[in-house]
């Protein structure tokens, strides 16, 4: 389905992490597309801000607090949709960054796979169904992160979280082609964006990261050339270095090298040349 036919055919834009970063960012950008948006997020305060700012503008705006890790909650963010028209694009963005550990501190998993993947599911689960229903010209835009694909040490709970929606993501598209569904998938994954997850521990935002609005510029010019996976580049990697690093980490189970050889000490001479594009895969 072409972005322009979803566009022409409006409607209802729903986004969660809605009131601040690129969940914010994504709002005024289908605002000014002519779409009506309904903000989610659990920050009160800010998403009253980010709807007064964009009535400011002329938009028309709801929104409704919602925990996306409850689905009781998500499936109320539907019936609440639904009721103010046809919904049009579905952008299941919230999430969250909780330092994690492979053998420590269970809580912090559960949490962080409740908002970053239960949060999505229950999103596709309770939009989809009356998606299709509808028939009509639609987008579900899950975000994900370039962490749950080539999956670097550090913190492990929040990349397997971001790897589930990934496969989420892929299997959605694959059910949609098969029931000829009008509806696209799209994984959005980020590349190094200020948000205010970042904002938390660098004040000031760092020369190599994109903004959220740039970031999200990126992401709907890639949503109307149809693409599936959309990896945004940033101040420090461009496209050509997130593909290498990508078929690099794909290499590991293709070559049995060892568990994310890219951090291995034994391959980062072979890494580094194959990221300068001097060796093959």
């Amino acid at each position: 389905m072409a972005w322009e036919e979803i566009r022409s055919a409006g409607g209802l834009a729903v986004i969660t992490g809605a009131a601040s970063g690129v969940g914010l960012a994504a709002a005024h950008h289908l605002a000014r597309e002519g779409f009506e948006v309904l903000l989610a997020d659990v920050a009160e305060e800010d998403l009253a801000k980010a709807a007064d700012d964009l009535h400011a503008l002329g938009a028309t705006v709801h929104t409704r607090l919602t925990d996306v890790s409850d689905a009781d909650a998500v499936t109320a963010l539907a019936e609440t949709a639904f009721a103010i028209g046809p919904v049009a694009v579905v952008m299941n963005n919230a999430g969250v960054g909780i330092g994690s550990s492979t053998w420590e501190a269970p809580e912090v998993w559960r949490k962080t796979f409740d908002v970053n993947f239960f949060g999505v599911l229950n999103g596709v689960q309770a939009f989809v169904p009356g998606m299709i229903e509808a028939g009509r010209p639609a987008a579900v835009i899950n975000t994900g992160s370039k962490q749950g694909i080539t999956t670097p040490p550090g913190n492990p709970a929040y990349n397997a979280s971001k790897a589930a929606v990934k496969v989420l993501t892929e299997q959605l598209a694959h059910e949609f082609r098969q029931a000829g569904a009008p509806i696209d998938a799209h994984l959005f994954v980020p590349g190094f964006t200020y948000t205010g997850m970042i904002a938390a521990v660098m004040p000031e935002k760092p020369a190599g990261a994109w903004t959220s609005e740039e970031c999200v510029d990126y992401l709907f010019g890639r949503v109307a050339r149809g693409d599936f996976y959309i990896l945004c580049p940033d101040n420090m990697v461009d496209e050509a270095v997130d593909a290498r690093r990508v078929l690099w980490a794909a290499g590991d189970i293709a070559e049995n090298r060892p568990a994310l050889s890219r951090w291995h000490p034994d391959w980062t001479d072979a890494f580094a040349a194959f990221e300068k594009g001097e060796t093959g895969p």
